[in-house]
């Protein structure tokens, strides 16, 4: 390994060699990357998890704030990481970079775990919304087979090329993000003290509750590193990738906070716990009738409909970047002629409408919450290795070189985002993380089988042959 040049030992993070060469296909402005980032954090989340944490009581407001801080740090954690690889799979690449490829398979398999499962969810909930719209009367079978429509049909926008992905999260966004703004600005002049309940309502301690608060909504912030994960078909992805982070992070947690903060406002706490349209619900109050809440409920719809299909994406795009390097089954690697992994697309699609399936035979109501929760974890663990991947590479500067300002800035960012990460990890509860611990293990049969299929150099012996 050659010695680091001047500038490149003054930021103890830039790369001494390139992980991977960027791929040339870049279909992503900064308009299309910060629609990404914000489509895929605004989708499910405000619009399912005000109901899912009013149990908790207004101690999730405060977890809302932790939690927009930790999100923002995160996003400056994933630019950072996107100028020394500026390619796609980010979150696979930091750790196989820093600590070899058995890290970087279990941060894929992780990530690639928290993806179908978390699209499994956003498609459960999309029924309660379309409920608003035309009712179900509670019948499974057509509750799935919403779910699914849900599911499927960005699907087929992902076959058609991320071309078409970016047009649809742009469009996505603005239709979301306007409206959402409104209700949150017009909502608050409305609001009711009466109606946020009391701080704690979850019986437990006050940090145990903003614990057990924050871990499911992390669910709604899931998607801080969408352009670094896709960082291959982003246009100038060193200077990109931060700026699209942060702008999307910031504008998502501004409208999470104000959206949030009007809905516990305006439902009363005992009819939130029950709510399954908590925004449509919180829209009637302000108009008066049912009229609202029919609007709110298109733009719900509407709303994770198009974070389904960047999130269909990105959960081919992390074991696309595996495939190539060998640690993910070959059939993930192949590109169809729209730019986006195709296999991957079937892959995620299919389990997750096996999960779909599974969710409405044992019941909505308690699977949604489960899998929320398991997503908590598997996301998690690639944030704690790409931030311990930021400080082994910080580690490794050469101190007289490092100018202490930058070291310092990019060493509590990165010790903060393994912190949080952590924090959340606990969160979640023992059920989650167990759970969350045998989908991850499951997947090291694969890397060993991947591993022991490698041909190996022309002259070695295998050790069962001597």
């Amino acid at each position: 390994m050659t010695a680091p040049s001047p500038a490149e030992a003054a930021d103890p993070s830039a790369p001494n060699e390139p992980a991977a060469k960027p791929t040339p296909r870049r279909t992503f402005g900064p308009a299309a990357a910060t629609a990404l980032v914000m489509g895929n954090i605004i989708g499910g989340g405000i619009f399912a998890l005000p109901a899912a944490v009013a149990p908790y009581g207004t101690v999730s407001l405060l977890a809302f704030v932790v939690l927009s801080v930790a999100a923002v740090l995160l996003a400056l954690l994933f630019g950072k990481l996107a100028r020394r690889s500026p390619v796609t799979g980010g979150l696979y690449v930091y750790p196989r970079d820093a600590f070899g490829p058995f890290a970087g398979f279990l941060s894929a398999w992780s990530y690639w775990t928290m993806c179908w499962v978390s699209i499994a969810a956003l498609a459960v909930a999309v029924v309660g919304y379309v409920d608003v719209l035309i009712p179900l009367h509670g019948n499974h079978a057509l509750e799935a087979g919403v779910a699914l429509a849900a599911l499927w049909l960005p699907a087929a926008a992902n076959f058609a090329g991320t071309r078409w992905v970016g047009a649809v999260q742009v469009v996505s966004t603005i239709l979301k993000f306007v409206p959402l703004l409104l209700v949150s600005t017009i909502g608050l002049f409305f609001v009711d003290a009466d109606n946020f309940g009391p701080f704690n309502a979850s019986g437990e301690s006050t940090p145990g509750a903003l614990a057990a608060a924050a871990a499911l909504l992390l669910y709604s912030f899931l998607g801080v590193e969408s352009a670094a994960v896709s960082a291959g078909e982003v246009e100038n992805p060193e200077r990109t990738v931060g700026r699209a982070s942060v702008l999307g992070t910031l504008g998502s947690a501004l409208v999470y906070l104000l959206g949030t903060v009007a809905v516990f406002g305006l439902v009363p706490h005992d009819k939130l716990v029950k709510s399954g349209a908590p925004f449509a619900d919180a829209v009637n109050a302000v108009t008066g009738g049912s009229w609202g809440g029919t609007a709110i409920a298109l733009v719900a719809v509407a709303s994770i409909t198009g974070c389904l299909n960047g999130w269909i994406l990105m959960a081919a795009q992390m074991p696309y970047a595996a495939a190539r390097d060998g640690l993910f089954p070959a059939p993930f690697a192949k590109v169809g002629k729209g730019g986006v992994p195709g296999f991957g697309v079937w892959a995620v699609t299919v389990l997750g409408t096996l999960l779909i399936a599974l969710n409405y035979t044992a019941g909505p109501d308690t699977t949604f919450r489960v899998l929320v929760l398991i997503t908590t974890f598997t996301g998690c663990v690639p944030y704690l290795l790409s931030a311990a991947a930021q400080l082994y590479w910080l580690a490794q500067g050469t101190r007289e070189l490092v100018r202490p300002a930058g070291l310092a800035r990019d060493l509590i960012v990165a010790a903060l985002s393994f912190a949080f990460s952590f924090w959340l990890i606990a969160g979640a509860g023992y059920a989650a993380v167990y759970q969350g611990v045998l989908f991850l293990f499951a997947g090291i049969p694969v890397y060993v089988w991947l591993q022991g299929r490698k041909r190996e150099p022309a002259g070695e012996t295998s050790a069962l042959s001597v």
